[in-house]
């Protein structure tokens, strides 16, 4: 059954129109867009879908097709942070947020279903926040930008969910374009498309889904928030995106919290390998991207500490059959890894990844390929 025919079975009627708003692979630069950092995202075909009709009494209601329950009816006017809700309090945060920035958004019927992986790091949550801010921002004209929209789901997310996540998963979803990565500033929203087509050079971007999220990964990212604030206090700037690689170990020798000082080295590094990934890109020297991943895995593992014997697993697996580089992406404790390899190794590679899973008793990882992909849109 297709969304919308889903939607009229479960509302009556049909859906004003239908949208889709995909989830998110970052390439490199992680924990970066919460210090104003640069990050290097990607759309992939994995989306949330939307059919969603308007509604002006004050009414919203919302049903997951992925989700065991009925529909979920709230009054908008009612709508209060941190009140709970499980998924639905995505949708309704993003609501609430428009109507704090008044927009007269003054209700919906919706009705939603994804192919974004849960739980993966791949930006479900971002996905279900786009998708609803687009859909509403069409059918109550209201006019915002792109930019404008990941800021609303940004802010969905922050105040009314509770996740104290950066920008980046929800320009991804709003703004990536077909074949390309997003070099995103997170700093001002600034933004580059920046050709990203795999294929043509006989590569492939594999993405290893560990299957396993651990406990530890709860707080833990807020925790890292406040030390990389505390590290830019220390040394006296706005934001960690302002300290240049070049000064870093100066910066370093006036931290004596050794906490801070890990967070800070990992967070300069990686705004550096960023621009060092984004300058071999423009070159046309995809492959030589490889050991930068590798790189930046080694930093969020040993500085940052955000991994875990999964996606190490992955990283040192796919590296030994021949990967050109791999690191986790996302939060971390868990989620998914990306690996680039030639295309003529993706098999091969994935084997042995699986087989170094299954020797370990681990879970068998899901594994795809990331196709560069187009962003939000009206179906």
């Amino acid at each position: 059954m297709s969304v919308a025919a889903g939607f009229e079975a479960l509302y009556g009627a049909a859906p004003d129109g239908v949208w889709a708003a995909p989830g998110r692979v970052n390439l490199i630069g992680e924990y970066t867009d919460f210090n104003d950092g640069f990050v290097l995202p990607l759309a992939l075909p994995h989306t949330t879908v939307a059919a969603v009709s308007r509604r002006d009494d004050g009414v919203l209601r919302l049903h997951s097709g992925d989700v065991d329950g009925g529909i979920v009816r709230l009054d908008v006017a009612d709508l209060e942070p941190l009140s709970g809700g499980g998924w639905a309090a995505y949708p309704a945060g993003v609501v609430w947020a428009l109507r704090e920035a008044g927009h007269p958004v003054a209700g919906a019927d919706v009705h939603l279903v994804s192919t974004v992986p849960t739980g993966a790091g791949l930006s479900s949550s971002a996905a279900l926040e786009v998708v609803t801010a687009l859909a509403l921002n069409d059918l109550f004209e209201l006019g915002l930008t792109r930019p404008e929209l990941a800021r609303i789901a940004q802010r969905a997310e922050n105040a009314f969910v509770g996740v104290p996540c950066g920008i980046m998963d929800q320009m991804a979803s709003a703004c990536a374009v077909e074949g390309h990565a997003l070099h995103l500033d997170t700093r001002d929203l600034s933004h580059r498309q920046v050709p990203f087509d795999l294929a043509a050079e006989g590569l492939a971007l594999l993405v290893v889904d560990t299957r396993v999220k651990h406990a530890l990964g709860d707080g833990a990212y807020a925790e890292r928030c406040a030390g990389c604030e505390a590290g830019a206090r220390a040394l006296g700037v706005r934001a960690l995106r302002e300290v240049d690689a070049a000064h870093l170990p100066a910066a370093l020798d006036r931290l004596s919290d050794g906490t801070i000082l890990r967070y800070v080295r990992h967070v300069v590094s990686d705004n550096d390998r960023v621009a060092r990934v984004i300058a071999l890109l423009d070159a046309g020297a995809t492959r030589a991207v490889g050991p930068l991943l590798t790189e930046g895995h080694a930093s969020l593992r040993d500085d940052l500490r955000v991994s875990c014997a999964e996606l190490d697993l992955v990283v040192e697996a796919a590296n030994a059959a021949g990967a050109l580089g791999a690191r986790m992406t996302g939060g971390g404790f868990g989620g998914s890894a990306v690996v680039l390899v030639d295309a003529d190794r993706a098999e091969d590679v994935a084997a042995a990844v699986r087989k170094a899973f299954a020797d370990a008793g681990h879970a068998e990882p899901g594994i795809f390929p990331a196709v560069p992909s187009a962003g939000a849109r009206r179906l």
